[in-house]
């Protein structure tokens, strides 16, 4: 049953079910007879990779011969090659590499590939920002799965999926068959068994690195940190600070997730919710809420990109920094202290956490 729920900006597919304002009502099948080089072979890459060959699709990978991505590709029984080898016959080239190298790398890749090939981004940043900037004649197209590669993974072997956001920044020459490829990528992954939701290169990317920022983890993480701090320092024992500041958030989030804000609500106690109400808007207070403006205005005009550029350029110290940081705070001994004490936690190698 087809309903008309939808904008001229927005559609979704639910289930095995294309429901839309348009008449492109197409499944992975419409990529069938393509071929799909995926450029960069990580989290993201992997997964796409995967997903699709198990749809069906022809894929082949391309990379730095030698590098450990790479060589995983072989052991995962794909053609391995040099990015701009495995570019060159691909009717759809997925760019899965860090934001920050686009601006070197896309120009060569657009060399490479063939004129009426679709070059498409997981993430708007580079295209949005200007590192790139495609010829206009190019085909440029967006696929965001909403969660990281390996769920993307896990849901597809489940026969589940997670949404996508979809985008047509640039149609080429064939508008129409350039939007098809790009719908069926996204049910090629399993985004057609959960949601797929049109936008474009600046929404996805402004809101992406909004949210990143100020909730999933930039705010999540400060939040975390502080608040065990303070217990600490307060003597309250540190295991216990972790467990109540940082274990249990997985818990309201899985809530959330599952039932929305109002769902978790009802499922905490009565004591629980009343602090929440009580305390929680002295925590985000007006003042947050400005600061968290501000960080939004930072995000459109383009000068965060240009801080996030820079450090990458430099060798990225301010990561690197903060990495370290994160190792050696304090509040890592108590969660591996934990972690030690749930068996069924597993490290992304397989091995017993610690």
């Amino acid at each position: 049953m087809q309903i008309d729920l939808f904008s001229d900006t927005i559609f979704f597919v639910l289930g095995s079910e294309i429901v839309a304002n348009s008449d492109l009502l197409y499944g992975a099948e419409v990529i069938s007879d393509k071929r799909v080089a995926i450029v960069g072979y990580g989290n993201q890459g992997r997964a796409h990779a995967l997903n699709l060959r198990e749809s069906g699709i022809s894929v082949v990978v391309g990379g730095r011969i030698g590098s450990i991505s790479c060589n995983q590709a072989l052991a995962d029984g794909f053609q391995s090659h040099d990015h701009l080898q495995a570019v060159a016959e691909a009717d759809l080239v997925i760019v899965s590499l860090p934001d920050e190298v686009h601006g070197v790398v896309c120009p060569n890749l657009f060399e490479a590939m063939k004129p009426t090939a679709v070059m498409g981004f997981l993430h708007g940043f580079s295209v949005h920002f200007g590192q790139v900037v495609p010829p206009k004649d190019r085909a440029i197209v967006l696929v965001a799965p909403k969660g990281p590669g390996t769920a993307l993974r896990e849901r597809y072997l489940q026969g589940m999926g997670i949404p996508s956001l979809l985008a047509v920044h640039q149609g080429g020459k064939n508008p129409k068959q350039t939007e098809a490829i790009a719908i069926g990528w996204a049910n090629g992954i399993g985004s057609g068994r959960a949601g797929i939701v049109r936008t474009t290169f600046r929404d996805e990317t402004e809101t992406d690195l909004f949210g990143e920022q100020t909730v999933l983890c930039g705010g999540v993480v400060e939040l975390i940190r502080n608040a065990y701090e303070i217990l600490v320092e307060e003597g309250y024992p540190p295991l216990l600070a972790y467990t109540e500041c940082c274990h249990e958030v997985k818990q309201i989030a899985d809530l959330i997730c599952d039932r929305g804000i109002a769902g978790m609500s009802s499922a905490i106690s009565a004591t629980a919710r009343f602090g929440a109400i009580d305390a929680g808007p002295r925590v985000i207070d007006s003042l947050v809420r400005a600061r968290m403006k501000d960080v939004l205005r930072e995000i459109q005009s383009g000068a965060f990109a240009k801080r996030v550029i820079a450090d990458a350029q430099k060798g990225s110290p301010k990561l690197n920094a903060d990495r370290t940081a994160a190792s050696n705070h304090p509040m890592e001994d108590a969660g591996r202290q934990l972690r030690s004490m749930l068996p069924w936690l597993k490290n992304a190698d397989g091995t017993k956490s610690a």
